[in-house]
């Protein structure tokens, strides 16, 4: 397969994003406003105790840190597809010479990278010098948190390419994302860090695609999990990312059968 027109789409991509420069900054100053905002909360419920069983404030700092400073990053267009129904081009769009899931995968690369740059980095060294956080625990665990995050976007980019692909039966698709979102904030540990979730529901959700996206790369950041266990984790983010892609494909499949552009 050619892959250099999917590298065109991720960089004009890239490049469109370099011409909204307030937005972008704007974004850094959102992201980091959250992030002081829920330090103030937690450290509130500390009590100005350095740990409360065996998670200590810097810990949590990192977490929001990392999960939120991700979040902003990993931004996915979840309504690329529907946006494409609604206003009938998508049956231009499939009879261009290169694969419409393709497309869709670069041109979310091509902002991905441009937020991780422009928005992840500039946060983070804000963070850093203005509240600290706990550094990697060893430079092996760092190069697994790096992979690790490459996997934990493949399963954000899979369950919304899922969802998108209701878009087909649905006219709109906006209350499904918003309940997707919703779940995937609480239970990926951005919002809430599952450190203080129930002990039966960590054991849950260890096994659901959500704490794939945010919290494993956390965890071996900073060195909470095994070489062993780190192995595991990772392929279990491969597992989810085949199994829901695999679902969305199915959708893919059968929507272009079922699939009426009217108008023109």
């Amino acid at each position: 397969m050619n892959i250099e027109p999917y590298i065109a789409y991720a960089k004009k991509t890239f490049l469109q994003k370099t011409a909204y420069r307030f937005d972008h900054l704007m974004n850094i100053l959102s992201t980091c406003l959250k992030i002081f905002i829920f330090l103030e909360i937690y450290r509130a419920l500390y009590l100005g105790r350095e740990e409360i069983g065996g998670i200590t404030m810097a810990m949590v700092t990192t977490n929001f840190v990392l999960s939120m400073g991700l979040d902003a990053a990993f931004y996915i267009d979840d309504f690329f597809l529907p946006g494409k129904i609604w206003d009938g081009s998508i049956a231009t769009e499939l009879l261009r010479p290169v694969s419409f899931k393709g497309r869709m995968i670069a041109e979310n690369l091509g902002n991905a990278f441009f937020k991780l740059l422009f928005c992840f980095v500039p946060t983070l060294l804000i963070c850093v010098f203005t509240i600290g956080m706990v550094p990697p625990h060893s430079v092996e665990m760092f190069g697994a948190f790096l992979l690790s995050i490459i996997l934990g976007y493949g399963v954000l980019w899979s369950i919304s390419f899922a969802v998108q692909m209701l878009a087909f039966w649905l006219v709109n698709i906006w209350s499904i994302n918003t309940i997707k979102n919703v779940f995937i904030n609480v239970l990926s540990g951005s919002m809430i860090p599952l450190w203080f979730m129930p002990e039966w529901m960590q054991g849950v959700l260890q096994f659901t695609p959500f704490s794939s996206i945010y919290f494993i790369p956390v965890q071996i950041y900073l060195g909470q999990l095994s070489f062993r266990e780190i192995f595991l984790r990772c392929l279990m983010q491969l597992i989810w990312i085949g199994i829901i892609y695999e679902l969305g494909n199915v959708l893919w499949k059968r929507g272009q059968r079922k699939l009426v552009v009217q108008g023109g």
